[in-house]
């Protein structure tokens, strides 16, 4: 069933969507680089900072008070990816969480040890893996992807993951063509060996529902910048894994979860706007928990955005010189469109829709593997038009109307 959706209640949200460019009004179509941000984060984030901010473990009111709100914001976080609060901890952003963890995990590692990774990740879910791998000797295995349908080579995958594989390194969804990767295959194969399960959902978080159990995944992580909110990294990590885990620390510091992981003073305004973000997330969706609300609504923001990315893709294919890289129909994918246009450089396109107030940019987003196996990353890559909640149709319909005079050279 379609559910409702009020996009123009939701663009009332969003303070930035009033800004102009060369007197138009800007569209924002780089969401999978960062989304805007929602006016409940925003509120959370000033409201902490006028109230008074403090650091943990005082009896005064903004001490206690900051504790609380890591405490809230964890709940709401758990919530979102289907994990325990205790399970989840705050750092600056997915690749600085994802490289303090494989320092951890590595400490297990040896000669004997294989760690597996793929050619569709962006490199914040391959390089942290890679680095700790050379460190303790242990051989990398690549999954190879499918240049023609955008997916993961399943044969590739099975001859990979064996009983030597400590570690298999997936992304839930492609940053670059939005491929959404079945996880849930991936970590049966790996957790039949005795392997762990990282999962990138950087990409994945804020147009589809993360259930962190139901996919399989060990450890998932992603970043609240993406889904309406400040630049946090969250990850949560399953309790016998993150109880075991030897991470870098200073000696004072808890030994306890979550807070372990957590290396100095985190940035208590920024998780407080996490929580602005996942609040107004929950105001999207109907339920009796929040749970239920965050989940209902990611499936609200899936439809909607499905259907205005499956018109955009539409309008791109019947534009004369325009090349879309995206996998099948019947493949699940975010609202995330990569094309390049013959007879003009990426940078150009971006450039020229720019004059036109659409925000888009170029280059391989640190999907450099696929960029490369595709034959674009010395050619400046992919443009990537990525939709978000607050995209209207209409603003589909202006960029294919844009982009077509830019080709015709008008």
């Amino acid at each position: 069933m379609q559910r409702t959706f009020d996009v123009r209640a939701v663009r009332e949200q969003f303070p930035a969507l009033g800004r102009r460019y060369n007197s138009r009004g800007v569209v924002y179509f780089d969401g999978p680089g960062g989304s805007q941000v929602a006016r409940q984060a925003i509120a959370a984030i000033s409201g902490y900072m006028e109230r008074g901010g403090a650091n943990l473990h005082g009896v005064f009111p903004t001490s206690t008070e900051t504790e609380e709100i890591l405490a809230a914001t964890r709940t709401a976080a758990a919530d979102f990816l289907g994990a325990a609060p205790e399970e989840i901890a705050f750092g600056a952003n997915m690749t600085t969480l994802t490289f303090a963890i494989s320092r951890t995990l590595a400490h297990e590692w040896d000669e004997e040890s294989e760690i597996v990774v793929t050619e569709l990740d962006h490199r914040a879910n391959v390089d942290p893996w890679l680095v700790a791998a050379t460190e303790r000797g242990a051989r990398v295995r690549w999954v190879g992807v499918d240049p023609d349908t955008l997916t993961l080579d399943e044969e590739d995958l099975a001859r990979n993951i064996n009983k030597k594989t400590r570690l298999v390194a997936v992304g839930l969804a492609s940053n670059a063509v939005g491929t959404v990767n079945d996880v849930a295959a991936v970590a049966e194969r790996a957790h039949s060996t005795g392997a762990i399960v990282a999962v990138d959902a950087v990409h994945a978080a804020p147009h589809i529902p993360v259930d962190r159990d139901a996919i399989g995944a060990d450890i998932i992580t992603c970043s609240a910048y993406k889904f309406f909110g400040p630049h946090v990294g969250v990850t949560a990590i399953r309790r016998e894994i993150f109880e075991r885990m030897n991470v870098y620390r200073l000696e004072p510091a808890p030994e306890h979860i979550p807070d372990k992981l957590e290396t100095g003073t985190q940035n208590h305004e920024g998780i407080a706007g996490v929580k602005g973000a996942l609040d107004f997330i929950a105001s999207l969706g109907e339920g009796t928990s929040q749970r239920e609300r965050l989940a209902e609504a990611m499936r609200t923001i899936e439809e909607r955005e499905a259907d205005l990315a499956a018109k955009f893709r539409v309008g791109l294919k019947d534009l004369p010189r325009v090349e879309l890289y995206a996998a099948p129909d019947n493949v699940r994918k975010t609202p995330t469109i990569a094309f390049r246009v013959e007879g003009h450089t990426t940078e150009e396109v971006c450039a020229r829709m720019l004059e036109q107030g659409f925000f888009i940019a170029a280059g391989d987003f640190y999907a450099s593997t696929l960029a490369e196996k595709l034959g674009i990353g010395e050619s400046g890559g992919f443009i990537r038009a990525g939709l978000a909640p607050y995209n209207t149709e209409e603003e589909v319909e202006r960029f294919v109307e844009a982009l077509e005079k830019v080709i015709k050279g008008g």
